[in-house]
């Protein structure tokens, strides 16, 4: 429905950006609004995801696995968890599993023997909740991961693409605004240099790195010992 009424504003508004959203609009799909902040909105959709018991016939979206440990199953039910090839031991009068077993794999199809066992132990392992898949902003769509991006990565992406390209317009010689210190730099050190090997070429910048070495053709005085 939601398709078809934005099919019809598209065709009294071509050129719309709402263009972009429509390949999107399939399945069973929803739109959330928002002016605030999407990365704290990602949170608090994650944060409201609700625990879900496995269903027979359903698909894993992850792998699941049984904890040892006591099972409150009396030693009758024994042959249940041998069916399921789960290693477990009599203790105090019922069944204990003794070590982790790896039940369902993510992709594979739950079968009824492991679901009626996951509901014999009280184990949710799924969960339900939205699932952020798109964002759209001013007309662009986004990947859902842009929202897991801090303000950190983003500055450390920008440092390295400057760095990049400081060293590229270095290296053929062309200046550019992240060139540009290095540049400035080089020829601070080109001119300080000068400095030192010509007696009659000075400059205050230059005095510091003048006063450490000793003037052109005399050998460095050894400490006193």
């Amino acid at each position: 429905m939601i398709r078809k009424i934005m099919s019809n504003y598209l065709v009294k508004h071509p050129g719309h950006p709402y263009e972009n959203i429509v390949p999107y609009v399939k399945g069973n799909v929803g739109f959330i609004f928002t002016n605030g902040d999407l990365s704290e909105l990602k949170k608090m959709i994650h944060e409201n995801r609700v625990p879900a018991p496995a269903r027979v016939g359903g698909i894993a979206p992850i792998d699941v696995f049984v904890p040892p440990g006591p099972t409150g199953a009396d030693p009758g039910q024994t042959s249940f968890f041998q069916v399921l090839q789960i290693p477990t031991k009599i203790s105090k009068g019922q069944i204990e599993i003794t070590a982790q077993v790896h039940l369902i794999h993510q992709g594979d199809k739950v079968g009824a023997s492991e679901a009626a066992l996951l509901a014999k132990l009280n184990i949710r392992p799924f969960t339900y909740g939205l699932i952020i898949t798109t964002v759209y902003d001013n007309g662009s769509i986004f990947d859902a991961a842009v929202l897991d991006l801090t303000d950190d990565d983003i500055i450390a992406r920008f440092a390295n693409a400057a760095r990049r390209l400081a060293s590229i317009s270095l290296a053929i010689g062309y200046p550019t605004l992240a060139s540009l210190p290095h540049s400035i730099n080089n020829a601070f050190k080109t001119l300080v240099a000068v400095a030192i090997q010509c007696p009659g070429i000075d400059f205050e910048e230059a005095k510091p790195f003048k006063e450490l070495l000793p003037p052109p053709g005399k050998a460095p005085t050894q400490p006193a010992e």
